[in-house]
């Protein structure tokens, strides 16, 4: 049975999101677009766009809905705001680009995995498209960012749109592993169903907290066992190869 084709939008606003987010996504998604926190949002960066620099790049604001269709999500990892260096967000949370170093938080991520991932050994870069394309869907909770200003983008309507794909996969889907590192994301979380999936808490990998239990959390273990105990296939954490 072919897919209903969606037609394009109606208002040049939402030409973005027709253009570069995934099918799966867009026809999940699309009715969030009239509503009124939507358009004031796009209205927003319609304006901040004219006198300041966005990150990431117009076109890979929605790469994480291109990397992760609906179909392949299996785990689901939150982050809060993209990066706001020169050359680092391309819109997977936790990840930049190819040829920038990994930040600290990714940096303590690896050294995790190293504990809990035999034979696991940090790949000396930060793109974790390898990890999407498996199906590890790394959203943060605002998709964009001014430059070199940290949650200047918070408020404006982002924190709405990203709960609307939480509580899609919530509602949609069974067996998600649905990783919640710091209170900001287990807040953002704390409305997913626990008898559907699996939340684990643990505080963020940040610098500033990693070392009270991060390091010691397993999350990525215990995501691969309940993955397979739910008849699917585990990430292959130490697999960065996108292809």
């Amino acid at each position: 049975m072919l897919a209903p084709v969606i037609t394009g939008p109606t208002d040049p606003l939402f030409a973005l999101e027709y253009e570069t987010m995934d099918p799966t996504w867009l026809r999940a998604l699309k009715t969030e677009f009239n509503k009124p926190y939507f358009k004031q949002l796009k209205a927003f960066l319609e304006t901040e766009k004219k006198s300041a620099k966005i990150f990431p790049p117009a076109e890979d604001i929605y790469s994480w809905s291109r990397f992760t269709p609906i179909s392949k999500v299996k785990v689901v990892i939150l982050g809060q705001d993209p990066y706001h260096g020169v050359g680092q967000a391309h819109g997977l949370a936790f990840s930049v680009k190819k040829g920038v170093g990994a930040p600290p938080s990714l940096v303590n991520m690896y050294k995790t995995l190293e504990q809990d991932i035999p034979g696991f050994k940090a790949p000396g870069h930060g793109y974790l498209a390898g990890w999407a394309k498996q199906g590890v869907l790394m959203l943060n909770s605002a998709l964009t960012v001014r430059a070199h200003q940290a949650n200047s983008h918070a408020g404006k309507g982002w924190e709405e749109f990203t709960d609307s794909i939480i509580q899609y996969l919530n509602q949609n889907k069974d067996g998600l592993v649905f990783m919640l590192w710091g209170s900001y994301a287990q807040k953002k979380g704390k409305g997913i169903n626990q008898k559907k999936h699996l939340v684990l808490k643990s505080v963020h990998p940040s610098p500033l907290s990693a070392h009270r239990g991060f390091f010691s959390c397993q999350h990525f273990s215990k995501a691969n066992k309940y993955l397979k105990d739910h008849g699917k296939k585990p990430i292959a954490w130490e697999n960065f190869d996108e292809e």
